[in-house]
């Protein structure tokens, strides 16, 4: 993994419920970390890549810290050590209405001892009165002292001037044509985060056999031979009739949302568990985004038996494989990676598989070629519908992500979904389109030449 460091890092921390991620989204320019009254809702780093007075940096939104040593607060703890460590600018929040709280200056003597340069954020200053206790706060001694309003942006600017002056020079930005986006997907508890930790090598994400650890969308940089990826780490998805409070319904959104602005889906399906109506929701709904799709099988090494010989696992593999293709037959161009992040098996090879099904994601025909492939198509086999015949007299591509052809037809009618089917499996026999959906768009001919 190669670090960021065409930016600088900005770290947000501060004890729970005092604005942290009112303010990550205030900085950010939209939601992104969600917002909550209960205390505690962010548990992972949550990034965002912001500019300020010319200074390109990411923003990372903590967990709040607290004084309780719960095993789930002690890894939220060592997510922020983690985001402290990384950054080169701290945003230290407090909240002028509770008041200077004595576990702050716990926080403000660990800040301290890491020497990096601090800004301290007195937020929730929404009255001349609030104003008034801004001061209080020069006693934690950890830096310059703004008091703010994150959630009506009140001296924010003046907060961001104080955090420029601390960060370095930025190299020029990167392009995005050159970067892939995955997010993980899949149901609750089958190994998104720790499937993120094995490619990344460290923790994080963090891991807890309690289903919903994971509830904001999480984007981490790596790079893979040469290529360089966002890899976006999602909450699990529930059914409807399971997202009781309001954070699940907000953290099933950012996973959907992912779904939409990433390049590549890796749906995460449990080897244990076998297949679920979920999972064919999940994986439909990237289908329907038009995202190139990956099937990643988790857990592998639960469901392998321990003596299996590695021509029986393949055998295994084969057979499962087919099973779930079978059980989802609209995506069955995905490829299925089978994968065990606890043993560290296959993690590789779906790093290899993703970069693969990006490119054929942005795959682009010639012209010629593509309508030889549909009269070839159509020679032996016409297409017609109620004894009228279907008759293509022009295609072209119009789009990628996912490759999208027009296709200019006599009548649009007679475009049966069977036929749609018959004509993309034809495609596909001609051009190795592994991992991502084909659109149609089916239009009445206006060319008389063409016609004749």
């Amino acid at each position: 993994m190669t670090a960021i460091r065409d930016r600088g890092v900005v770290a947000i921390v501060g004890r729970p419920n005092v604005g942290k991620s009112t303010l990550f989204n205030r900085i950010a320019g939209r939601r992104i970390a969600i917002e909550e009254e209960t205390p505690g809702i962010t548990r992972d780093r949550i990034y965002a890549d912001c500019e300020w007075m010319g200074k390109r940096f990411t923003l990372v939104d903590t967990g709040g810290l607290v004084a309780e040593k719960d095993d789930l607060q002690v890894q939220v703890r060592r997510q922020i050590e983690f985001a402290i460590e990384e950054s080169d600018v701290i945003i230290f929040v407090v909240d002028v209405k509770d008041g200077l709280a004595p576990f702050e200056e716990e926080i403000a003597e660990i800040l301290r001892k890491t020497g990096k340069p601090t800004v301290l954020a007195a937020n929730k200053v929404d009255s001349r009165r609030r104003e008034d206790g801004v001061p209080d706060f020069y006693s934690l001694a950890v830096g310059e002292v703004v008091g703010v309003s994150a959630a009506h942006g009140l001296l924010v600017d003046e907060l961001l001037d104080l955090v420029a002056e601390h960060l370095p020079e930025t190299a020029p930005a990167l392009e995005d044509e050159d970067v892939i986006r995955a997010a993980i997907v899949g149901r609750p508890n089958v190994g998104k985060s720790s499937l993120l930790n094995a490619i990344l090598g460290e923790e994080r994400a963090i891991v807890d056999p309690r289903p919903g650890t994971t509830r904001d969308s999480v984007d981490t940089s790596h790079e893979w031979r040469g290529q360089r990826l966002i890899l976006i780490d999602t909450a699990g998805v529930r059914r409807k009739s399971r997202v009781r409070e309001s954070f699940e319904y907000y953290s099933v959104l950012r996973a959907f949302g992912a779904i939409e602005r990433c390049d590549v889906a890796l749906t995460l399906i449990d080897a244990s568990a076998g297949l679920t109506d979920q999972d064919k929701r999940i994986a439909g709904r990237a289908h329907e985004e038009g995202k190139a799709q990956v099937l990643v099988v988790s857990k592998w090494d639960l469901r392998a038996p321990d003596d299996v010989t590695k021509q029986a696992e393949r055998t295994l593999m084969a057979d499962f494989a087919r099973e779930i293709q079978a059980w989802l037959p609209e995506i069955s161009y995905a490829p299925v990676a089978f994968t065990s992040a606890l043993e560290h098996t296959g993690i590789d090879a779906l790093l290899d598989t993703t970069i693969e099904v990006a490119e054929q994601h942005a795959h682009r025909f010639q012209t010629a070629a593509l309508n030889r492939i549909f009269e070839e198509a159509t020679w032996d086999h016409p297409l017609s519908l109620r004894g009228k015949q279907l008759k293509i007299y022009y295609v072209a591509q119009v789009d990628v992500r996912p490759p999208t052809l027009a296709l200019q037809v006599n009548d649009p009618k007679l475009m049966h979904f069977s036929h749609r089917a018959y004509l993309e499996n034809e495609l596909r026999k001609r051009v190795p389109l592994e991992g991502t959906p084909i659109r149609f768009l089916v239009r009445k001919s206006r060319d008389r030449k063409a016609r004749r």
